[in-house]
């Protein structure tokens, strides 16, 4: 049996719309995209596996160039093949959910994971760790999963004509959407459609997933992200449709908010994040009815409210919200505008426990300063050497998403750090150095070692984004802001 007659025979078995009697048509399909001549055998009979085959069969057969852009391209035509149709994945979903909400998400996320939609195989490449921290373990991602961008085909899309459509990745008409050369695949993408707020909205998967089941809820209209009451209405009424999912939003300035401001999602899944663990630190009084309140014991300044009563809860987060837009303390470099630039928002996470909603307020601050080019409650220069990023929702909660280029890098710090011939980044010296000063290190403990560090520099990071800090100052400044928002009443 070839590889082809492999495929074939796995298309038809999967739970697209394809039967044995559609056997000749689906391998004409397949023929017309990998081309006539010899068929590469693959390795095993996963499906992964046989669609790599082909792809390079296809390379072969010279129908394809041999760059990553046209790979991505095909592989996802071929796995389309063994992906339902958006009206039928809808159908099933919707069908499934009358079972349970549970019963809907384990089908699409399976199916997503099936016709690899969802890149496990790149995923399984992450490096993650837990770090102990003050703060309680933090969850330490070194991201391998996203291939590397060929410069060839990165000049290559330069050249190629804008035509605008679809706006961007995040918008629904990238279901099904061929991909080009600069722009993602996405044959084999399916969006399942669901009501918020009046409006259509989508719900789908992420391909390169930073945690279990991460999702991403999209606007069908491509509009700016904003974080106002209908805001936190949405993330309430996301959780109670997905009761077992916490869903969260970006926050709606640039520096502290996420990479994709123009057009209006939020991200969710099924995890249990550090910041979700973190205790109360001591409990708050916002004068209003039907809601706890309290202090967050977590680096970045956070308010958590908890109540069964969702008009309490929206009213609570958005006077909190709104009396922090307008809210200075030059006394600890909190100023809400630079003349009509809005410095100051949240980043609000949801989530529902029992008959319980819990929504978490990360206050956020964009500004910059001459000391700070970067922003002031953003990572400082002397923890950008393990991260320079924006910090996200994802980030917010504890989760450190680390560029690749550490995990080479990090190793050759360890050889430092041992004494051995290495080609260490200068940027790490001055780390690496305090380190030699801090610790005898063995081949035996340099890596237990490294990674608890840098778990104390990503804590670092959270603080150095924490609005209002965890010294003196810091505490009666933050209940100060917890003062005004009371006395806005």
């Amino acid at each position: 049996m070839t590889t082809i007659d492999q495929f074939v025979t796995a298309v038809i078995a999967s739970p697209s719309q394809y039967t044995a009697l559609d056997r000749i048509y689906v391998t004409n399909r397949v023929l017309a995209l990998v081309g006539e001549g010899p068929v590469l055998t693959a390795t095993d009979d996963q499906l992964t596996s046989l669609t790599a085959a082909l792809v390079q069969t296809a390379v072969q057969n010279k129908l394809i160039a041999a760059d990553q852009s046209a790979r991505d391209i095909l592989a996802d035509q071929l796995m389309d093949l063994v992906t339902p149709l958006p009206s039928v994945v809808n159908q099933n979903f919707w069908d499934k959910y009358q079972t349970s909400p549970k019963a809907a998400t384990d089908y699409f996320y399976q199916l997503s994971q099936a016709n690899d939609y969802i890149k496990t195989s790149a995923i399984a490449k992450n490096v993650v760790f837990p770090a102990q921290t003050d703060f309680g373990e933090l969850e330490i991602t070194i991201n391998l999963s996203k291939p590397e961008k060929d410069p060839k085909a990165i000049a290559a899309a330069r050249n190629q004509p804008e035509n605008g459509y679809p706006l961007c990745q995040l918008c629904l008409e990238n279901e099904g959407y061929l991909g080009r050369l600069g722009y993602p695949a996405r044959s084999n993408h399916r969006v399942i459609r669901f009501t918020l707020a009046g409006d259509t909205w989508g719900f789908q998967y992420s391909p390169y997933a930073y945690f279990n089941e991460h999702s991403i809820f999209l606007d069908r209209v491509h509009r700016p992200m904003v974080i106002n009451r209908q805001t936190f209405s949405n993330l309430l009424a996301i959780v109670t449709q997905f009761p077992h999912y916490f869903v969260g939003s970006n926050a709606d300035l640039p520096i502290v908010g996420g990479s994709m401001l123009s057009h209006e999602h939020y991200q969710g899944g099924r995890h249990d994040f550090p910041m979700m663990k973190a205790p109360i630190d001591r409990p708050i009084d916002l004068g209003l009815a039907n809601v706890e309140a309290g202090i967050v014991k977590w680096p970045m300044s956070t308010i958590r409210l908890t109540s069964s009563d969702q008009t309490a809860l929206l009213d609570a987060a958005t006077k909190i919200h709104e009396v922090w837009k307008n809210y200075s303390d030059e006394t600890v470099d909190v100023r809400a505008y630079t003349g009509t630039t809005r410095h100051h928002t949240t980043t609000p996470i949801a989530r529902k426990v029992g008959d319980q909603y819990i929504l978490d307020l990360v206050l956020r601050d964009n500004q910059t300063s001459a000391a700070y080019p970067d922003g002031i409650f953003h990572p400082h220069q002397t923890v950008q050497h393990i991260k320079k990023e924006n910090i996200g929702l994802i980030e917010v909660m504890g989760r450190a998403i680390l560029p690749a280029r550490l995990k080479t890098e990090l190793q050759e710090v360890a050889k430092y750090l041992l004494d051995r011939h290495n080609q260490m980044v200068p940027m790490h010296q001055p780390w690496a150095d305090a380190l030699k000063a801090k610790y005898t290190f063995t081949a035996a403990n340099v890596t237990t070692i490294l990674d608890r560090e840098v778990g104390q520099v990503f804590a670092e990071v959270l603080a150095n984004a924490g609005v209002f800090k965890w010294d003196d100052a810091g505490k009666a400044a933050f209940d100060r802001f917890v003062t005004a928002v009371r006395a806005s009443n």
